[in-house]
């Protein structure tokens, strides 16, 4: 590990001798007692400091009170990454209730879907954000919903629009609410926090029930694991309804007095001067970001003397850009990780100081947390174990398999969804987490595909993960995702979707030539692709959706057929 790192973890567990079970509210009031005056949310037109977030989420709190927001009910969010967001999901907290925040590249049938999937009693939304007009939208599609007057949605008793272009108007119009008193007894901490839709890459997003003390581990053994410094300053446009930046960005920070940088959506020079003018330490972003940024930092100047820290996960990618992004950025340290919201946040991850080829061809160790009361005997946050994907039967360690987990940031499954739950819960408190990987010798996990996203070609499976790490060795090549397609003859066939490297070029047949040198034939894809970055179809978090580009690759095939 990097000198200093011991330092600095010994710091943070000074401050948390032994972990005490708590709810987010009591440990953010912790907070505003040893932070109060330090930035809490940072942005160019508001600080909110530690004590500013207490008092407005107590102020909040009052006003869900008013409305009638009883302890296990649930509040829906959507709200994008304002500063008022953060005293808002305290406020909910505070009052005992089930944050669920909303994806806000949803759809109308989408949002509705999600607000009765969750069964929310209250709404606050964004009148408009960007070209969407919620608000107008759900008045068109679910009339009467701002007052709880609409048959599909039985549970919704009220709404809250919130309109940017006023954003202390929330705070204001709950000011003169009179309601009881807030009850004596705290918050348990094993209660459901929040409810966080999954990504939605494949089917319906089902939503995940992560507990108070669920939330906070993960905070903690992030911090510790990654040795955050008192102080740290994360930028990133990840948003809030998911847990790479309600996890890593904002909930850690509370662990060292941190701030988050939050932006409304991702535009490189956007990000890199918010680095440069609030003197950020640490970057998160996706893997598609994070090069957006290098490319951005290469043909403008910033100053990101203060960066130490990227941040970037959820795909894999070769060496030699990994090197281009520190150079380009000067920061000391890039992690990656792996996790899975149904886990919380990230269990694995890398470590201060390892190297570039640790950090392209593995997710990193299981994530060490080294408080007693935290995490298993060993100090980590999570065990491990391989599974046959097909039969289930335990694999021997050191094998490639089924990844399975258990530990305190396991969830409590899927909300109202006992027969989905049941399919990932294992006896024994164990989760599958539907990724085949092993961990190698050195302890590092190294990932070799999806079980839901492999595909049969000529009677063999394929994973396409590995086919993605074998083309993004290419110079030319700087993303890929591999697909299954249905085929007339083998049943399914791979289908290639690549992103070249800025200023180089391949032919479609090179692509395939390159694979075939590299791994047997019956992996090899049927059809490849070029799309640009900005053409991909992802998810909020920056996540490509290999269910939109199977759609895409058939109209391209049902229109290439049509013209022969």
């Amino acid at each position: 590990m990097r000198p200093g790192t011991e330092a600095k973890r010994r710091a943070i567990a000074l401050r948390h001798p032994v972990w005490v079970e708590q709810s987010l509210d009591a440990y953010l009031d912790r907070a505003a007692h040893d932070f109060a005056g330090e930035p809490m949310v940072l942005t160019d037109a508001v600080t909110l400091t530690y004590a500013d977030v207490a008092a407005q989420s107590r102020q909040i709190a009052q006003a869900l009170r008013g409305h009638g927001i009883a302890p296990g009910e649930r509040v829906g969010m959507v709200m994008a990454n304002h500063p008022i967001s953060v005293p808002l999901l305290f406020a909910i907290w505070r009052v005992g209730a089930v944050a669920v925040p909303m994806n806000t590249l949803y759809r109308p049938a989408e949002l509705e879907y999600a607000i009765r999937e969750a069964d929310c009693a209250l709404l606050v939304i964004m009148k408009s954000f960007g070209s969407r007009q919620y608000a107008a939208d759900l008045d068109h599609l679910v009339p009467g919903w701002r007052e709880g007057r609409n048959e599909s949605l039985p549970t919704l008793r009220a709404a809250i629009v919130f309109d940017e272009s006023e954003p202390d108007a929330l705070l204001r119009r709950q000011a003169g609410i009179e309601t009881d008193p807030p009850p004596a007894d705290p918050i348990d901490p094993h209660s459901p926090a929040v409810i966080m839709f999954t990504s939605g890459t494949t089917g319906s997003p089902k939503g995940v029930v992560q507990t108070h003390d669920n939330l906070l581990r993960a905070a903690y053994a992030g911090a510790y694991h990654q040795a955050f410094e008192q102080g740290r300053r994360a930028v990133f446009s990840l948003p809030l309804y998911h847990s790479f930046g309600l996890v890593v960005g904002l909930l850690s920070g509370l662990i060292v007095g941190g701030a988050i940088v939050p932006l409304l959506k991702f535009e490189p020079d956007a990000i890199l001067r918010a680095v440069e003018r609030h003197r950020a330490t640490f970057l998160m972003g996706v893997p598609t970001m994070t090069i957006a940024l290098m490319e951005q930092a290469k043909i403008q100047h910033y100053d990101l003397s203060s960066l130490t820290a990227i941040h970037s996960a959820a795909a894999p990618t070769p060496s030699w850009v990994w090197r281009d992004i520190q150079e380009t950025l000067g920061c000391d340290e890039i992690f990656t990780s792996y996790g899975q919201t149904e886990t919380t946040a990230t269990i694995i991850c890398t470590l201060p100081g390892d190297p570039i080829e640790i950090v392209s061809s593995t997710q990193g160790r299981v994530v060490e947390a080294g408080v007693a009361g935290i995490a298993q005997e060993d100090g980590r946050i999570a065990q491990f174990k391989m599974i046959d994907p097909e039969t289930g039967e335990d694999v021997p360690w050191g094998s490639a398999g089924e990844i399975c987990t258990r530990g305190p940031m396991n969830s409590l499954g899927y909300f109202r969804r006992p027969e989905e739950t049941a399919k990932i819960m294992l006896p024994g408190g164990w989760i599958r987490m539907g990724d085949l990987g092993q961990f190698r010798d050195d302890g590092n996990l190294f990932l070799t595909g999806r079980s839901k996203e492999l595909y049969k070609s000529r009677g063999e499976l394929v994973s396409p993960k590995e086919l993605e790490q074998v083309l993004t060795t290419h110079p030319a090549i700087s993303q890929a995702f591999l697909i299954g397609m249905p085929d007339d003859r083998w049943g399914e066939c791979g289908c290639a979707w690549i992103v070249l490297t800025p200023g180089e070029q391949i032919e479609a047949q090179a692509v395939i030539d390159y694979l075939g040198e590299r791994v047997a034939r019956y992996k090899l894809p049927r059809d490849v692709w070029f799309v640009e970055d900005a053409d991909l179809p992802k998810t909020g978090t920056g996540k490509v959706q290999k269910n939109v580009l199977q759609q895409m690759a058939a109209k391209l095939i049902e229109e290439i057929a049509h013209a022969g």
